[in-house]
């Protein structure tokens, strides 16, 4: 078969040339990819204790006591006004009378656990 002189097409050279690109580019921004779903799945655990901690903190007002609870769906029970947003979030306070400390960790995040302290009312995320 003959071809025209105006038909052209890419060499086999070119083809490879361009797959190795894409693979390059692909390489560098799978991974990077990964890091940022990572990071919102932290900052989605974060935003759960923030909402555990204001409901406990009512609850405080109202009873004059902090309370426990084991998981996000305990807090939910028992924390009113606190509404859990993902079911990937393993949420825990641990309470005393006057002071708790709530954790929280999402099982798809990067690993590390936020943590918020009554006493010293600031959140901490531990790697």
């Amino acid at each position: 078969m003959r071809y025209a002189a105006s038909q052209r097409a890419f060499t086999l050279i070119e083809l490879l040339t361009v797959v190795a690109i894409v693979g390059v580019l692909a390489a560098i921004a799978i991974p990077q990819f990964m890091l940022y779903r990572q990071h919102a799945f932290d900052g989605l655990a974060q935003g759960d204790l923030r909402n555990a901690v204001t409901a406990e903190e009512a609850y405080f007002s109202a009873n004059g006591t902090y309370i426990s609870c084991t998981s996000a769906a305990d807090c939910q029970s028992k924390l009113h006004g606190y509404t859990k947003s993902d079911t990937g979030v393993r949420l825990a306070i641990n309470a005393t009378t006057t002071k708790f400390v709530g954790t929280a960790q999402h099982v798809q995040g990067s690993g590390g656990v936020w943590k918020f302290e009554s006493e010293g009312g600031r959140f901490i995320f531990e790697e």
